[in-house]
């Protein structure tokens, strides 16, 4: 084991183990077996290290959802990269909670990763044709619900008792949201004004990036792409 993965493996260890969800430069140098100096080198700052351990603890969690193999139903995958991301929380709260911390300045390389898998699942909705808006916005939409409820859990557990019935109330509110009904909409239904209009742009959006023969031009495609994400994008009325 090397130096810095011995580091980031006793830093892991106390932040796990710490009532306040944080740990000392000076213990994880004394259970690492190192100086300051050579932490530091590693690290740059106490800043540096604490994103480190929070990519170090994610990893794992994240090498699953990298594995999964995606089903038929991505609104199903949708849900259980919900149920997953809290389970996670619950099971490793310090690291979860130092993820979100203020006190860190630039966010861990493990919450980029953890919205862009979140979008990849969203972009085979829209191109399933079950969006509203686009996977942006979903994505915007869906992270921070996600997020919160998880931080409330961990952080409120004596006023979230029931945390399943918490998160997947809330998991179905966001869900019905962003995603549409399974049944596509009868032209004779009554819709909500500008609904239609708003889920139709951002499934061809979401299609449009998938094509590898496109007639049109990259200006021409940009171009195409912006107007259907203010379609998209565009509040309905009613």
């Amino acid at each position: 084991m090397d130096t810095r993965t011995r580091i980031l493996h006793a830093a892991a260890d106390l932040l796990a183990r710490s009532p306040e969800a944080d740990v000392s430069t000076r213990a994880v140098c004394e259970a690492a077996g190192v100086g300051a100096p050579v932490l530091y080198r590693q690290f740059g700052d106490k800043e540096g290290l604490l994103a480190a351990v929070v990519d170090f603890g994610f990893e794992q969690y994240l090498a699953g959802k990298r594995a999964a193999v995606p089903s038929d139903d991505p609104v199903r995958d949708l849900r259980d990269g919900w149920d997953n991301h809290v389970a996670f929380a619950l099971e490793n709260p310090n690291f979860y909670r130092l993820m979100y911390s203020p006190g860190l300045s630039t966010p861990p390389a493990a919450a980029t990763e953890a919205h862009q898998l979140l979008l990849a699942v969203l972009e085979r909705c829209a191109a399933a044709g079950r969006l509203r808006v686009t996977p942006q916005l979903a994505a915007q939409m869906v992270m921070p619900a996600n997020a919160g409820v998880a931080l409330l859990l961990i952080t409120r557990p004596t006023v979230y008792t029931d945390a399943a019935q918490v998160s997947t109330r809330v998991r179905e509110a966001v869900v019905t949201a962003v995603v549409t009904p399974q049944a596509p909409a009868r032209p004779d239904r009554a819709v909500v004004p500008g609904g239609e209009v708003a889920v139709a742009a951002a499934n061809l959006g979401a299609l449009l990036s998938t094509l590898s023969d496109s007639p049109l031009s990259t200006a021409e495609t940009g171009l195409l792409l912006e107007w259907l994400t203010r379609l998209a994008d565009r509040p309905t009325t009613g």
